[in-house]
């Protein structure tokens, strides 16, 4: 084994990256400021209910919407009650290859935080040798784990499976979050991945297929809500248990896909809001989802059994 491989694996070992992991979201007061007590209170219940991974200040935590003092002070906040149960990944991400170094070195003075997701440097759309150098900038300021991000219809730039590889040679790039949707490029990156790199699914709904074709787990949208449900699902996949795994995916594949019937992370607070776990209060150019698809996410929670049932009910696959 290499030293680079040695490294890797320590890291891996270390932080047990696997199963599923939760896209935050940020809670917000109705005056639009950052609602601390009840993100918080959010991470303890996540926890509790079997997730296995936090990122904070994602696409699904309005991290574009944060002043750069919320944004660390949701870190912060998530690395305090997390208190070392589960890996932290912060997200950081920027289209400028400096200021997105200049932000990985303010979260490496976070102590206790696991490590750093970044994505895409957005709307420049580089090409691949742009990202790569972009990507490893970051990765060498810092002594952090770093987890890719590929979200191209986010960013308007894919990370092409050749890239990532180059990139797995660094000692401190463990991992990509895969939201590129494209199964056929996710199966290229999982086939020739060095096993100790890991690809997690971006996608809920590809989070089956993902883990069956050798993904060690998945970062969710939907686990906001329906965590311990999620939770279950993804472990039984790794543990090959898959008639219960297909089961819990078919029973709440409706939901997963209704989370993105708008730009998210609007239908996932209104999820929260009608399980009376949240409001929906969204930072500006986000706003809460339309009355049609309130309705509809109103019925299939209702299908579901989760309306009107108590926080411990919630917790129930079905």
């Amino acid at each position: 084994m290499s030293q680079h491989q040695e490294k890797c694996s320590k890291l891996i070992f270390e932080m047990n990256l696997q199963g599923c992991g939760t896209a935050l979201i940020t809670p917000f007061r109705p005056d639009g400021s950052l609602d601390e007590p009840a993100l918080r209170a959010h991470i303890q219940w996540q926890i509790a209910s079997g997730i296995s991974l936090l990122v904070p200040c994602g696409t699904t935590g309005e991290a574009s919407t944060l002043s750069e003092t919320e944004w660390r002070r949701v870190v912060e906040i998530t690395v305090e009650a997390a208190n070392d149960r589960v890996p932290v990944f912060a997200g950081a991400t920027h289209n400028s290859t400096h200021e997105a170094v200049r932000k990985a070195r303010q979260l490496a003075h976070i102590t206790g935080l696991t490590g750093i997701l970044t994505a895409n440097p957005y709307y420049n759309k580089p090409g691949q040798e742009g990202q790569y150098q972009h990507f490893r900038a970051i990765a060498e300021s810092v002594d952090l784990p770093i987890l890719l991000y590929n979200i191209p219809g986010r960013t308007g730039a894919n990370l092409e499976p050749a890239t990532v590889l180059r990139l797995a040679e660094i000692p401190n790039i463990v991992g990509i979050k895969e939201s590129s949707g494209n199964m056929v490029q996710i199966t290229e990156l999982l086939t020739q991945a060095p096993r100790t790199f890991r690809v997690l699914s971006g996608d809920d709904a590809l989070a089956l297929p993902t883990l069956a074709l050798g993904g060690m787990g998945l970062v969710s949208v939907a686990s906001n809500a329906i965590p311990q449900q999620m939770a279950d699902m993804v472990n039984s996949a790794l543990s090959d248990n898959w008639i219960t795994a297909r089961r819990i995916n078919r029973h709440y594949f409706h939901l997963l896909q209704a989370n993105f019937s708008e730009p998210s992370p609007a239908p996932i607070k209104a999820v929260m809001t009608l399980l009376g776990r949240g409001n929906e209060e969204l930072r500006l150019p986000m706003v809460p989802v339309s009355a049609p698809t309130r309705r509809k996410l109103e019925r299939i929670l209702g299908e579901l059994g989760l309306l009107n049932s108590s926080p411990t009910e919630n917790l129930r696959v079905f």
